[in-house]
């Protein structure tokens, strides 16, 4: 294998060429990224950066020497635009095309919008700068789901002194993800902060004076962030052969077919250790499967090692620290395992099935957590792990 292209140049993509050249591979290595910048960290752009605590300087995730020293084929401010597996080669946008022997393509999500013009969307630093200008005392935002991007936003908002609205067409918001009882008690705390949480509302469009909502109301605003969720960036395959499905197919190797495999938002995978398919934008996640799909990608028939991770993920809001482990979609029960619910002070473990698929805590020490991330990854029942006397999340 002599030549190896890399499609996404953000966390799953520069994990994917490192440890490529860390596992010995020396031939010639292209990292595509259609952003014009170096590799940057994302989390920190509806936070620090959304705040002006951080300047984008502090974003970058190596310094350019590092990724000199990586010997790549360095392709930043233009697309992947076509996939031809036949002749293995990707078609960028400025007309050029890169011949390869192995690909992995970790081209992540972009946001999805809503009718009408002038919304905000988050996702890019770019995307940050612009709204972070346009925020501070006295402006009114309008925050359009209030998922933890959505969330994450409206509570800096809210410390910049804006007058925040957040709309959220579900009846608790997060209740999907990490049920109802957590989902009320992270919403309390954008109430108790003076935000107008709206839930049970749908939007109709968005409009120059606001935001227009499906009964004909309309929620006036000086600025609107639409954060409804992603789509995975996969328009680029059409015709290549891949199978996409919500993401890029891909089997619990991370491989889509022979020599492509997948990494990051992007990449829908089985995962073993839950027994499902499943696609995660998490960041900690696209670096862990950017390192797995460039081992697999090398290794010796018979040596590929399945990925199955415990997933992780983190939210800052308020003085709310969240931090949760495991898989918790379609979970049958939520317990809380230690501390009071009512306090935002907690662990809640999450049953599926007869195992303890996932744990989430609120404003508790890393280690009150780490050990049902092992109760997870160990695949233990929930009898045997969970408290007696624990108390089930109404």
């Amino acid at each position: 294998m002599n030549r190896i292209v890399v499609v996404g140049a953000s966390a799953a993509g520069l994990a994917a060429v490192e440890t490529l050249r860390r596992e010995g591979y020396d031939g010639t290595l292209t990292l595509i990224g259609e952003e014009p910048h170096a590799p940057y960290d994302r989390p920190p752009l509806s936070k620090q950066i959304l705040s002006g605590e951080w300047s984008p300087e502090r974003l970058p995730l190596r310094p350019y020497a590092d990724l000199d020293a990586l010997g790549l084929d360095l392709r930043l401010g233009v697309a992947a635009t076509g996939l031809d597996t036949a002749d293995r080669t990707v078609r960028l946008a400025d007309g050029a095309q890169v011949p390869y022997d192995g690909l992995i393509v970790a081209t992540g999500v972009r946001p999805r919008r809503l009718p009408g013009e002038g919304a905000h969307v988050l996702r890019t630093l770019d995307d940050a700068l612009a709204l972070r200008d346009r925020l501070g005392p006295g402006r009114r935002l309008a925050v359009v789901g209030a998922g933890f991007l959505g969330a994450e936003a409206a509570a800096v908002a809210w410390q910049l002194g804006a007058h925040v609205t957040l709309i959220e067409p579900a009846p608790v918001p997060l209740a999907h993800a990490v049920g109802t009882a957590v989902g009320e008690v992270l919403s309390r705390a954008h109430l108790e902060h003076g935000v107008d949480l709206r839930t049970g509302v749908s939007v109709q469009e968005i409009t120059e004076d606001g935001v227009l909502l499906a009964d004909g109301g309309l929620v006036e605003a000086d600025e609107i962030l639409v954060a409804v969720g992603s789509l995975p960036n996969t328009e680029w395959l059409a015709d290549s052969g891949l199978t996409v499905g919500d993401g890029l197919v891909c089997d619990t190797y991370c491989e889509a077919a022979p020599g492509v495999y997948g990494a990051g938002d992007v990449a829908r995978w089985h995962n073993p250790l839950f027994g499902v398919d499943m696609r995660i934008e998490h960041r900690t996640h696209a670096a862990e499967q950017g390192m797995a799909a460039a081992r697999n990608l090398l290794a010796a028939p018979g040596a590929r090692k399945p990925f199955a991770p415990v997933p992780y993920f983190w939210s800052d809001q308020y003085d709310m620290k969240i931090q949760a482990y495991g898989y918790l979609r379609g979970h049958d029960e939520v317990t809380v395992v230690a501390g009071d619910l009512a306090e935002r002070r907690f662990v809640a473990a999450y049953r599926t099935g007869d195992r303890v698929t996932g744990a989430l805590a609120v404003g508790m020490p890393p280690k009150e957590i780490r050990q049902w991330r092992q109760a997870i990854a160990a695949g233990a029942s929930w009898q045997e792990t969970v408290p007696a006397g624990a108390t089930e999340a109404a």
